[in-house]
């Protein structure tokens, strides 16, 4: 068997709470400041609304109530996290965002049942072992369902719509 090559991750680093989470860069397109977020009656209430962002309109969703996490008031440091997963781009509005971290995959292991978090398993990609530190890998694929990308697509192209 060919010795497997190890693995890095480059992830951004945020926080919901009090805790730290990662997701892969790759799928990040931009971090922004919180702008002025259009509510979306009907929505489902981890759907915070849409935003025009350089001419393009986003759902925004709330990632704490999404994955069941408390999270801070919104202040300075609340952050957009714009992030593509398949076909579609969504906003996450995270407390704050701290670093771009590489860590090799020697220093990820899949969700032990040991680790306290109160985020859904199906969320989570893994653990990261940092020197003093947890953080938690979020399955940004596994945040919303398709059929749940349809119907945020479906609201923010009846705002589209209206706005034309």
């Amino acid at each position: 068997m060919a010795e497997q090559k190890e693995k890095e991750y480059q992830l951004v680093v945020f926080t919901l709470g009090q805790e730290e989470f990662g997701v892969d860069i790759s799928q990040v397109r931009e971090i922004v400041r919180v702008v002025q977020i259009t509510y979306l009656p009907k929505a489902p209430t981890f759907i915070e609304g849409v935003v025009n962002l350089r001419g393009q309109v986003l759902a925004v969703i709330d990632l704490s109530k999404r994955i069941g996490v408390p999270s801070k008031e919104r202040g300075e440091n609340t952050r957009i996290i714009v992030v593509e997963v398949g076909e579609n781009t969504v906003g996450m509005i995270v407390d704050s965002v701290s670093e771009v971290l590489r860590l090799s995959s020697e220093f990820v292991e899949d969700v032990p049942s040991l680790v306290e978090t109160e985020v859904p398993e199906h969320y989570i990609r893994g653990v990261g072992k940092l020197k003093d530190r947890l953080l938690v890998l979020l399955d940004l694929n596994k945040i919303l369902t398709p059929g749940e990308f349809q119907l945020v697509e479906k609201h923010v192209k009846g705002v589209v719509a209206k706005e034309n």
